[in-house]
């Protein structure tokens, strides 16, 4: 699995609401959000937009996740506590960058957080 790129200066967006589809529209490889059914060229850029904008949000709050996940996995204090080599192999990352994530969850959790890393990335 690649590793994600840093986007140090990204402002945090606040993601347009991201609606389920449908199962019968999932099946249909040519459909996507309803995309798609737009005609107008400017009408499809901004909802396209917002879609990137919110999965770009979505992205960072779910790594800031995985991150507090990887820490507490890897605490000490844990009986049945993880290494990262361990924790790399669960989430299909590299061993430096099991170590990044739990770095970056113990920031987390201790308040640190991407508003003081300046991102949500730990790279």
């Amino acid at each position: 699995m690649a590793e994600p790129t840093p986007r140090r200066n990204e402002p945090r967006l606040r993601p347009a609401p991201l609606l389920f589809e449908p199962m019968e529209a999932v099946a249909d490889p040519e459909h996507f959000f309803d995309l798609e059914s737009i005609d107008d060229p400017r009408a499809l850029l901004a909802r396209a937009t917002e879609l990137t904008q919110a999965f770009r949000a979505a992205t960072d709050r779910a790594m800031e996740y995985q991150a507090m996940a990887a820490a507490q996995l890897a605490d000490p204090r844990r009986f049945d506590r993880l290494t990262p080599a361990d924790i790399a192999e669960r989430a299909e990352w590299t061993e430096d960058y099991a170590k990044k994530m739990v770095e970056f969850g113990q920031d987390l959790m201790r308040g640190v957080g991407a508003e003081g890393r300046g991102t949500a990335d730990p790279v």
